[in-house]
């Protein structure tokens, strides 16, 4: 038990502005920084790639395919996904995870063919899985030093740490898919020129991201490495099998999981079906920018107010209840009224709607991983990026053969199952649901 000295040393070390508890306090809020403005750089660059993938590489579904790939092996190597982190540190982990997104943009400056596109996607969905699994952990850690070293409220931390990474991760829309509006200017096809130039600038933003990640801190427990080093293999191999397996056995990740999938087919949704059947046909290709842009605006404005007004599984509760309610929305406008639906204000309303509804859920789910599961962050992060990266993948495999109309009812399910869960979850109570350990 810490005496009332001890609790109150760190106290009287920050009146000392060269203590290394004062600076060790600016840290945690520096690496927020770093890390979300590392990710804006490198995702305003894939992001608004990714939106054009279903309307520029359209040869036999090369586009859709490759994402399809990209995110079917980032399920599968989420579940190794967490030894590995472990092993590199998180700082190898971050920057190591860039060079497939590098090398998926540098690939659309070369003359794209499936042997080129497809070994490429393989590898970015190992890289993803690498950088998205420490992403959710690194943040996690800097929010519970900050919450401990300035005596604030855990849960509050976590909820504005989360609100300003995502809400700055969301601005990638808005500012790579202006880039897109800006230098595809030929109609409704953007020129050849024009595309490369669009790939070179995507590929120098990466480049900068990449390099802003290099100036992140350490996050690494030493205590666990020197222990998880002097295991024997078989040891090992067990701790990770049960990181993996146990999660599923505790009850509030089983009534998450359906939101974590919800949340993949609703993003996957907006870059492959409503860029392709709602805004293309009515904006054009380089209309498919300025749409985006608008969705990618709403969803980091929505992301910082949800992050700020997050304090516990009750307005948690709050905000998921209402962007489920937004998104519902625009399914059931889109498949009653789809023909009445394509004009320009009907689009940008509707993308406004969809980036409200996605700053929300990623935001929250986020929060409630970090606040229920303290003894694996790592393990619930690589839950989250199995479900959500598997739901994605299965939208773009079957993309090319499903009408809007029939993706708009599985849309709609998947809606009311994953709120379904959640209001469950929410109605055991904190204390009730917090009894499951892992």
């Amino acid at each position: 038990m810490e005496s009332w000295d001890d609790v109150e040393k760190p106290l009287l070390l920050v009146e000392n502005a060269s203590s290394p508890v004062l600076t060790q306090k600016s840290t945690h809020a520096r690496d927020v920084h770093i890390l979300s403005f590392a990710f804006l750089l490198i995702f305003l660059a894939f992001g608004a790639a990714q939106n054009l993938e279903s309307s520029v590489n359209t040869d036999k579904g090369l586009g859709t395919t490759s994402l399809g790939i990209v995110y079917l092996s980032f399920a599968i190597f989420s579940l190794v996904a967490s030894p590995v982190v472990r092993a590199l540190g998180s700082k190898t982990a971050l920057i190591l995870g860039t060079s497939g997104y590098w090398l998926y943009i540098a690939a659309h400056l070369t003359k794209l063919t499936w042997y080129i596109m497809y070994p490429i996607s393989l590898y970015l969905g190992f890289a993803s899985s690498i950088i998205w699994v420490e992403q959710g952990t690194y943040l996690t850690h800097a929010a519970r030093s900050h919450a401990r070293d300035n005596n604030l409220h855990e849960g509050t931390t976590i909820g504005n740490f989360n609100g300003e990474f995502w809400g700055m991760f969301a601005c990638r829309q808005f500012v790579g898919n202006l880039l897109s509006l800006a230098i595809l200017r030929d109609g409704t096809q953007g020129s050849p020129g024009e595309m490369k130039l669009l790939y070179a600038v995507f590929l120098c933003s990466m480049t900068l991201g990449t390099i802003l990640m290099c100036f992140l801190n350490k996050r690494d427990n030493v205590e666990k490495e020197s222990q998880d080093s002097s295991r024997s293999f078989c040891v090992s191999l067990l701790s990770f099998l049960k990181s993996v397996i146990t999660p599923l056995f505790d009850v509030r990740m089983l009534l998450i999981i359906p939101l974590m999938a919800y949340t993949g087919l609703q993003q996957a949704f907006v870059w492959a079906e409503f860029t392709k059947y709602v805004v293309t046909p009515t904006l054009g290709m380089s209309g498919v920018g300025g749409a985006m842009a608008v969705y990618g605006c709403f969803d980091a404005i929505c992301s910082l107010v949800a992050g700020r007004l997050t304090s516990g599984l009750k307005s948690i509760s709050v905000i998921v209840s209402g962007g489920a309610f937004l998104q519902a929305i625009v399914f059931i406008w889109l498949l009653l009224n789809y023909s009445q639906a394509r004009g320009v204000v009907s689009i940008v309303t509707m993308a406004a709607v969809l980036g409200i509804g996605d700053g929300v859920f990623n935001t929250q789910i986020s929060a409630l991983l970090g606040i229920f599961f303290k003894r694996d962050t790592e393990g619930a992060f690589a839950q989250l990026k199995v479900w959500q990266s598997g739901a994605i993948a299965v939208v773009f495999f079957v993309s090319p053969c499903v009408s809007l109309q029939a993706m708009l009812v599985v849309m709609l399910t998947a809606v009311c199952i994953a709120y379904g869960a959640f209001v469950y979850l929410f109605l055991q109570g904190e204390e009730a649901v917090s009894s499951s350990r892992l």
